[in-house]
């Protein structure tokens, strides 16, 4: 028997100005977070004479970064939905006991990932496309942000049990201190201490610890309606199953960026040199500033679309995706315009070698054609993952990064003189298809989903 009380602001307040109040703190967060890689390559690519080489060494430690982020997904993105439906159903109870076990899935997996990259550090980086000049910056970044992997994990996956229980405010805050903690310390550690980017790497880590303190201590407390609590910490294999299967697809999503960086790192490297994998560097940042947000968006969606089908008030979860498709869709299509108009302008945020500031803005323009589309796919994609239907959202997540975008990154030269154009055409020929995909797949699932949930 369900037990949903009526005055749950999920079930009963406006959609619209629901999606406001959890999107608007969810966006801003996700932008500060974005301020904890974008302002360490900035301060990196500013250092006096080594400025160019050091970012593009840092530029090539991404897929490990990404790779910590993506096993937080996995966790955090995987329990959060199931959490908020059990919420909806009226079953508290059930859902503390996922919030449990993501938290002890959270602290083995960061464990092993540190372990892990802390051990195989060059190996892994000459294996991303790093070359001799820059082998050494992305060591000195690696191992020190490696080591803070369980406060990356802790912050990032247990956030989102915050943000799923309408939190949006105090989710909010677990980014920003972290975030603002980060912009402080990166020149102080940087310049000051002359520590290069040794000192950007633990000015992150520091900053993640006091994100992760936050999380920890919000969970514990009793503002928060689910609580860690430690009879919940006993992992159950079902359970842990259930959360890994829905968070595989915003983990494939993160995870094959690692790959994608590789196969471009790697290829730009043997077709454009340094040159062209700094470029790529900070594209791959400014591509960060267009899918945080919008997964920040989505964010504040899904509490609302996950405890509506719940809750069986399906009226509601069909007028809040149509408000978040419009949304990603506007702001997709702003951040495109701005990337083909002033280039210039981002590229220069990043370096001030005009060598490479003259790469960047000619690679651009090809690299982010078709941004304005992904949009789209995201607020479908996350939509799918809102919903509980974590084998689509596998499958959608899966075809733009694992079916098209890295084929392409080495089929395409193959046909085209201009190489290093051709790596990076498959980026908006991959954006263009699988948004359109993803789309009509939603399009055609979203009825039988409503119908088996009634």
């Amino acid at each position: 028997m369900r037990n949903i009380t009526t005055d749950n602001a999920l079930g009963t307040e406006s959609v619209g100005r629901l999606l406001i109040r959890l999107s608007v703190p969810a966006v801003t967060a996700q932008l500060v977070n974005m301020l904890y890689n974008v302002v360490d390559r900035m301060f990196i690519g500013h250092i006096p004479e080594v400025g160019a080489t050091a970012l593009t060494g840092v530029g090539v430690t991404f897929p490990v970064i990404m790779i910590i982020s993506a096993f937080a997904s996995l966790v955090g993105m995987g329990g959060a939905p199931l959490a908020a439906i059990r919420m909806g159903e009226g079953r508290n109870d059930r859902a503390e006991v996922i919030l449990g076990n993501c938290t002890t899935a959270l602290m083995v997996l960061s464990v092993v990932l540190t372990l892990v990259f802390v051990i195989y550090t060059k190996p892994l980086l000459q294996l991303f496309g790093a070359s001799p000049a820059t082998l050494g910056y992305g060591a000195s970044y690696l191992r020190i942000y490696a080591a803070g992997t369980p406060f990356v994990m802790a912050s990032l996956g247990l956030n989102s049990f915050i943000s799923t229980q309408g939190f949006a405010k105090e989710s909010m805050i677990t980014v920003v201190i972290g975030a603002l903690t980060n912009v402080v310390l990166d020149p102080v550690f940087i310049y000051l201490l002359n520590m290069g980017v040794s000192g950007a790497a633990l000015a992150t880590i520091i900053s993640q610890a006091i994100s992760a303190f936050w999380v920890v201590r919000f969970l514990l407390s009793d503002k928060t309606k689910l609580r860690i609590k430690a009879n919940n910490l006993r992992v159950n294999w079902s359970i842990i199953g259930s959360v890994l299967l829905l968070g595989s697809a915003p983990f494939v999503m993160q995870s094959t960026e690692s790959l994608v960086s590789i196969s471009l790192n790697t290829s730009l490297q043997k077709y454009g040199g340094d040159l062209a994998v700094g470029a790529v560097t900070i594209m791959s940042s400014l591509l960060q500033f267009i899918m945080l947000p919008l997964n920040g968006i989505t964010q504040g969606a899904q509490p609302i679309m996950s405890y509506n089908l719940g809750a069986r008030q399906f009226d509601r979860v069909r007028q809040t995706f149509r408000l978040l498709l419009t949304a990603c869709l506007t702001f997709s299509t702003g951040c495109w315009l701005l990337m083909m108009l002033i280039p210039g302008v981002f590229a220069r945020i990043f370096t001030t070698n005009p060598a490479l500031t003259a790469q960047t803005v000619w690679s651009m323009r090809i690299f982010m054609a078709a941004v304005f589309m992904l949009g789209a796919q995201v607020a479908c994609q996350q939509s799918f993952i809102a919903l509980g239907e974590a084998r689509i959202a596998l499958c959608m997540a899966l075809l733009r990064k694992i079916v098209l975008l890295i084929p392409l990154v080495y089929i395409l030269p193959n046909f085209l003189a201009d190489k290093v154009s051709a790596v990076l055409l498959a980026e908006p020929i991959a954006d263009a298809i699988a948004s359109t995909v993803t789309t009509v797949s939603f399009a055609l699932s979203i009825k039988e989903i409503m119908a088996r949930a009634a």
